[in-house]
């Protein structure tokens, strides 16, 4: 008996010296997508325009990295946040932590090089080596044209420095050291000739990291089937948001044409639109339509006929549930 007892701790020793071993290993020497790479980006017109269109209207750096105000309809950044980041995504949200998203206009990125915040947007490691969570989308930005990259940074660079001391983004426990496995090194694809419609929608649409949050999530895993939507959104007063489901399925954009879905988008691009006051259990949404509404009607329309590729999923969703 004796013998048995103290082979059964021999054993449990083993164990919880390989597990100190891992942890010391993920926290010590991951993530590893090596250093951030010696560039520098010329600062064309071309090039800022294209950065510009890109973060405010398809990857939306400007929405995540601003303050919404859910007082509006569709939430649309409150003025003079655009760029200082600010917003926080947390348990409320299904995911496993309080990450806030970081000021990126020049008060804040100013000691940063142009390699360090390309390894930030396609790796997700931060300056000072330490891992992102991907509620800051990295893996689909690891997959875009390099080039894109190039323009975001030039925009970054142009915008008006605003001053925004923010608290430090924190993970829960396991996530604060599985943290450190999840950062992916670039697999930058060209961007498709607009010709070949489907792989062009399939290319904004992964700028667009639209799968985020038309999957159903729970504590940062999706669990639900990709684009059919679900996943909630608690609002402020209670009330409760859903994602809609974007394949080609009766209960979702099945009945859709091509020109329903642009104007659906670009009404919100028009210059008499002014989004109205949203009151306590009066309908609302997550969707930053404002900004994707400026998205050029050539690339919305790729982004449906990719949509219309997808398996359907028949799952009818509930948008909006009001507070009890």
């Amino acid at each position: 008996m004796a013998k048995a007892v103290r082979y059964l701790l021999y054993i449990v020793g083993i164990l919880v010296v390989l597990v100190l071993l891992l942890i010391g290993y993920v926290k010590l020497f991951l993530p590893n997508v090596g250093p951030s790479p010696d560039i520098s980006i010329e600062l064309t017109e071309e090039r800022v325009e294209r950065g510009k269109y890109l973060a405010n209207h398809v990857m939306l750096c400007m929405d995540c990295h601003a303050v919404r105000d859910f007082t509006l309809f569709t939430g649309p950044p409150k003025p003079g946040t655009h760029g200082a980041g600010g917003e926080v995504f947390d348990q409320n949200i299904g995911v496993p932590g309080s990450f806030i998203s970081r000021n990126l206009t020049p008060t804040a990125l100013g000691d940063w090089t142009d390699g360090e915040i390309y390894r930030a947007i396609t790796s997700g490691v931060s300056k000072d080596g330490s891992a992102l969570f991907p509620i800051m989308p990295y893996p689909h930005y690891a997959q875009l044209d390099e080039e894109d990259i190039y323009a975001v940074i030039a925009y970054l660079r142009t915008l008006e420095p605003v001053e925004n001391d923010l608290p430090a983004s924190k993970a829960d426990f396991p996530v604060n050291f599985l943290i450190n496995t999840m950062p992916v090194k670039p697999n930058h694809q060209p961007i498709p000739p607009k010709s070949d419609v489907i792989e062009y929608g399939r290319y904004l649409i992964t700028a667009a990291a639209c799968t985020d949050c038309h999957t159903r999530m729970e504590r940062g895993e999706f669990v639900g089937e990709p684009y059919a939507g679900g996943n909630e959104y608690p609002m402020p007063d209670g009330s409760i948001v859903r994602s809609a489901n974007l394949t080609p399925h009766q209960t979702g954009l099945g009945n859709w044409t091509k020109e329903q879905f642009v104007t659906r988008f670009r009404m919100y691009a028009d210059s008499s639109y002014i989004p109205h006051q949203v009151g306590p259990g009066q309908f609302q949404t997550i969707m930053p339509w404002m900004m994707y509404g400026g998205m050029d009607e050539e690339d919305l329309g790729a982004i449906f006929e990719y949509l219309q590729t997808l398996p359907p999923v028949d799952n009818p969703v509930q948008l909006f549930t009001a507070a009890q």
